[in-house]
């Protein structure tokens, strides 16, 4: 399949499709965690929309040029949070799930370490090649075309760029 390019307009609309299936599905939970980068932005609107704390997690798997090249998955040893421990039930959140190795990983830490056991995911996109199938996702891949996303602009460019 040909990449897929997502203009701000459609990101901020697939965020909002996945706010209304988390809230028809009438599961209430107490805590989003998101995962940095990618899932920042997702996990920011959602905890405004939901009205519940955000913590974030660092997790990073992709370098090299553009950042195209999956490595060895890297996730954070800390939380970043105001609330003195987590809470749950939690909905763990990413732009998307591509192998479905850092949503399993950071899933499994979030019991481990926090003891957190009542975790549901919540995407985005959704690629066939994962390994877990999100409990929440908007777009669906039976393939795996790389999705081009409005920030990744800022990744190519620097400051004296938008002097130009």
């Amino acid at each position: 399949m040909a990449d897929v390019y997502v203009s701000w307009d459609e990101y901020h609309r697939l965020i909002e499709k996945l706010a209304v299936k988390i809230d028809r599905s009438g599961w209430q939970f107490a805590q989003i965690v998101c995962l940095a980068k990618g899932g920042l932005r997702v996990g920011d609107i959602l905890c405004r929309l939901f009205r519940q704390p955000l913590a974030i997690l660092y997790a990073a798997s992709y370098g090299g040029q553009n950042n195209q090249i999956r490595g060895e998955l890297t996730i954070s040893s800390n939380l970043a949070m105001i609330e003195a421990k987590l809470k749950s039930p939690l909905l763990l959140v990413d732009d998307l799930v591509d192998s479905g190795i850092t949503l399993q990983k950071t899933s499994i830490l979030l019991q481990e370490k926090y003891g957190i056991t009542n975790i549901k995911t919540a995407v985005i996109w959704y690629k066939a090649a994962s390994r877990i199938k999100p409990d929440y996702y908007v777009e669906y891949y039976p393939d795996n075309p790389w999705i081009h996303q409005p920030f990744e602009r800022y990744e190519l460019i620097t400051p004296k760029d938008l002097l130009s």
